[in-house]
């Protein structure tokens, strides 16, 4: 199968992962404060896609992105969004809350697209691949057959050996799911940031972010999360 690969090389240092900007223009502006006071540079951030989608402001995080200069893979979002479709590609089962609420954000992203957001998504690779701590990472949405498979903790391990069959990764930096986690087997690990988008379902408002590390040359993460002001409410009760 043939992917849009980025490679870009050989990092060091601690490395930022954000998933699902999901258009939330003030989740991102508070995940860009926490990078630059943690001095980590743009070159050492990746978004595994999903930047746009559900909130209000696809084009302003996507500008934001842009002008940031951070790493970053097309979603199934994205991908839908240079393909002309009429839907995310999410794959939700028909009628449920997902679905409807899919059917109402899809097309009013597509229509907050400017020229400069479209050149910037067709210009983003499917995939990044780097080296670290002497691990080979492969940076993916899905899965490496499916850009719109949920991949989750729960997920067999023979669906996931696949992608690490195919890719010869050591570690698979997947998005899509919304949900952060680790899984390790057999010397390779799959792990998830989670998104910064919404809260994890986990009855906390809280968003979620990934870090690499390579201190002392050894691969090591940990997962981070953060409150952030959403603004005024609309309305008032």
């Amino acid at each position: 199968m043939s992917h849009k690969v980025k490679n870009i090389g050989k990092l060091s240092g601690k490395i930022l992962i954000l998933g699902g900007v999901y258009s939330n223009y003030q989740s991102l502006e508070e995940f860009t404060q926490i990078a630059k006071n943690a001095g980590v540079s743009p070159q050492n951030i990746i978004c595994t896609g999903d930047i746009v989608g559900y909130c209000a402001s696809p084009s302003e995080c996507l500008d934001a992105i842009e002008d940031w200069g951070i790493h970053a893979i097309q979603g199934n979002v994205e991908q839908n969004i240079v393909n002309g479709s009429d839907d995310c590609g999410c794959n939700f089962s028909e009628n449920s809350r997902c679905d409807i609420f899919a059917k109402q954000w899809f097309p009013y992203s597509v229509m907050k697209m400017t020229p400069r957001n479209m050149n910037y998504l067709e210009n983003l690779p499917e995939r990044i691949v780097f080296e670290y701590a002497d691990k080979k990472v492969h940076v993916l949405h899905g899965s490496d057959n499916n850009i719109s498979e949920f991949v989750f903790k729960s997920t067999d391990w023979a669906i996931k050996q696949k992608s690490f069959d195919q890719t010869q990764a050591d570690v698979i930096i997947g998005g899509h799911c919304g949900l952060p986690f680790a899984d390790e087997r057999n010397g390779k690990i799959w792990l998830n940031a989670g998104v910064i988008g919404m809260p994890a379902n986990d009855g906390t408002p809280r968003v979620w972010y990934l870090v690499l590390d390579d201190a002392e040359g050894k691969f090591s993460y940990q997962f981070c999360s953060y409150e952030y002001d959403a603004g005024e409410p609309l309305c008032k009760v």
